[in-house]
């Protein structure tokens, strides 16, 4: 059948109809979700979107993201063909051949050279998917649909082109080398069959372009070539390193128990996600055999809007429960319970998928409205409420560490800086000879600070990554306001944790801390030469260092704490295989330290597994909780040669005097 806009009208009219619709009828749902987003604004998100959805540069970072960026531009160049081709069909006098040679040949010379490369590139992406896949799962039919269809699409046009170029039609042949090869094989047959392979060309053209108009794009996760661009458009303004606060009154549902509770992001992350599976691969949880993989999480928040949004539009009630047992569309509770908070799910989507905050309102909605979580988190929240930290220890016991050294109160307008120890610093054994070297550290380098003492509370960091924001709510409020009494505007933390919550989550309670981790006020005071080291620090041997999720992922601090090893050592310290921004959590985050693995390999011993391969005697941290996991983890392989320093302990030694 040749070219026919009698039959291709009407076809490409229902296509289009239908496509319409069924976007319509997925995406309208987004809108269910609740407000609750920062964007970031219209220029800056632009610049974002080219970076990241058209550059790719998240895609990037992993080799074979460059096969990715072949086919997505092949797409983007041949943009200009297919809208040709649809119009063609209709009107077949109206051809790109009409526009002069300048502009004609360009765009015939690259939408050759991209279709043959994206044939290649397909063949590439299917011989992985099959032999190497990104995952387990990763071998899906929808997957080997989506690229067989690209690659008939691809082939039936370079059909077309060579087909021409044998009949003489071509005049951009000299400029089309992949097309024109095959042009070469179709010379010797007789007009007529060369006729015939123009118009089953031209046809199968039609039926990929119909394919991807009616049931790809609609149908599969290939709707994620309009949805991901705009996720990279409506990034964050800054790091998803905190939560919405909720407003406690009578009569309010508190986090997300079903799919409407989430924000309409949320819900856009959903159909967004292109389930390339580089959030499962890097989660802690899920590479040491623990039912959460971050993945699946946004799938089941997909397939719950799907199932349960028409009913919700109608003002219906869902029928697939998004906390339980419900199969796909359904998270489990010890997948919710599993989450480490480390953020590396985030920071490897190339799309800006956020899965932590989803992760964090279903733990709300369990603990504010079920009182469902782990039976050994009950002990810490009644802790927190009584005694404002983990242990429940009295807050009198805060200062102990201070009893071999003069320490001073803070005082307003007297005292430059607040050392908020934290409750490792302060009730934590080994954490509190940190804190002494700190302190050693401050008064070295003539730095004016001073402690709230007894009246320190924990900065809730766990409760509110655990999902008891009643808590952390009142606990950051009274923090703030004795902050404000005592006039604390700088703070110096040893705790990332405490780090991360003064800095960024207090700032939704009305309070701007400069807050300060000790690693970059020692960086800063080596550099200024305010702090001058008695010798360097030659007998830790081999030293390897550690990064802590909530001081790097969650707050882009890397140099520091390498600086100051650097510098008082006089050696670089090695790197983990897995460091900086693709660092391995020691799984103490998100409120773990105070919860038992009960499934499959601890994190913490899969780190320390990691540090051993490279033979160190010293591995560096910067973390109160970091330093137990490591400690803990080289006790449990029996790797007593290995010691654990943080940073401060590092440069303390450095300043006694030479013997």
């Amino acid at each position: 059948m040749s070219p026919n806009p009698a039959v291709f009208t009407p076809l490409l009219l229902a296509s289009l109809l239908f496509f319409v619709w069924s976007l319509y009828r997925k995406l309208s749902l987004v809108a269910l979700g609740r407000s609750g987003y920062t964007f970031r604004g219209f220029g800056e998100g632009v610049r974002e979107m080219l970076l990241f959805a058209f550059v790719q540069k998240r895609v990037l970072r992993q080799g074979f993201g460059f096969n990715h960026l072949i086919i997505f531009w092949a797409c983007m160049v041949l943009v200009f063909v297919n809208v040709e081709f649809l119009v063609n069909g209709v009107f077949p006098a109206l051809r790109l051949a009409a526009l002069p040679d300048s502009i004609y040949v360009p765009i015939r010379f690259l939408s050759d050279i991209m279709s043959g490369l994206t044939v290649a590139a397909i063949v590439l992406a299917l011989v992985r998917r099959t032999v190497f896949p990104p995952y387990p799962e990763a071998r899906t039919f929808e997957s080997y649909l989506i690229l067989s269809l690209i690659s008939l699409h691809m082939i039936a046009y370079i059909g077309v082109s060579a087909a021409e170029i044998a009949l003489g039609r071509e005049r951009a042949e000299a400029f089309m080398p992949v097309a024109a090869f095959f042009a070469k094989m179709l010379a010797a047959l007789p007009e007529a069959r060369i006729e015939a392979v123009f118009n089953l060309s031209w046809w199968l053209h039609a039926a990929a372009l119909f394919s991807f108009i009616t049931v790809l794009i609609p149908f599969t996760k290939h709707m994620h070539v309009f949805t991901a661009i705009a996720n990279c458009f409506l990034r964050r303004g800054e790091k998803p390193n905190t939560q919405q606060p909720e407003i406690f009154e009578t009569g309010r549902v508190f986090g997300a128990g079903r799919v409407d509770s989430l924000t309409w992001k949320d819900l856009l992350d959903g159909f967004a996600c292109t389930k390339c599976g580089r959030c499962q691969n890097v989660c802690p949880a899920a590479a040491t055999g623990k039912p959460l993989n971050p993945r699946q999480v946004v799938n089941d928040v997909r397939v719950n809007l799907l199932a349960n949004g028409p009913l919700l539009k109608r003002g219906g009630v869902p029928t697939v429960p998004l906390i339980g047992d419900g199969g796909e569309g359904s998270v489990a509770e010890e997948a919710i319970w599993a989450c480490t908070s480390c953020g590396a799910c985030m920071e490897a989507c190339p799309v800006f998928i956020e899965h932590l905050p989803k992760l964090v309102d279903m733990r709300r909605h369990l603990v504010e409205m079920e009182s469902k979580f782990p039976e050994e988190l009950l002990n810490l929240f009644e802790n927190m409420e009584q005694r404002s930290n983990p242990w429940g220890i009295a807050p009198s016991e805060r200062t102990k560490w201070t009893s071999l050294m003069e320490v001073k109160p803070f005082e307003a307008g007297a005292t430059e800086y607040l050392l908020y120890v934290g409750c490792a610093g302060s009730f934590d054994s080994r954490s509190k000879q940190v804190t002494v070297s700190l302190a050693q550290i401050l008064d070295a380098a003539g730095v004016s600070w001073g402690i709230l003492g007894k009246d320190e509370k924990c900065c809730g960091d766990s409760l509110r990554r655990l999902g008891n924001e009643f808590v952390f709510d009142r606990m950051a409020r009274e923090n703030v306001a004795l902050f404000k009494d005592r006039g604390v505007t700088k703070v110096i933390t040893q705790c990332p944790h405490c780090f991360t919550t003064l800095k960024n989550d207090y700032r939704q309670f009305g309070i701007e801390l400069e807050v300060v981790h000790h690693s970059e006020l020692i960086k800063e005071l080596l550099a200024t030469g305010r702090l001058k080291m008695n010798r360097q620090v030659k007998d830790l041997g081999r030293v390897i260092l550690h990064d802590s999720c909530y001081l790097g992922r969650h707050n882009d601090v890397y140099g520091a704490p390498r600086e100051v090893v650097s510098t008082v050592t006089g050696t670089a310290p090695a790197e983990f295989e897995r460091a900086r921004e693709e660092s391995f959590c020691c799984g103490a985050g998100g409120g773990r330290m105070w919860m038992e693995e009960q499934t499959g390999t601890r994190i913490n011993h899969s780190r320390v597994e990691e540090a051993l391969r490279k033979n160190p005697d010293t591995v560096c941290v910067s973390c109160p909780y970091c330093m137990t996991m490591f400690e803990d983890g080289l006790k449990d392989r029996q790797a007593g040669q290995t010691r654990v320093k943080d940073i401060a302990e590092v440069v303390a030694e450095g300043l006694r005097p030479v013997q």
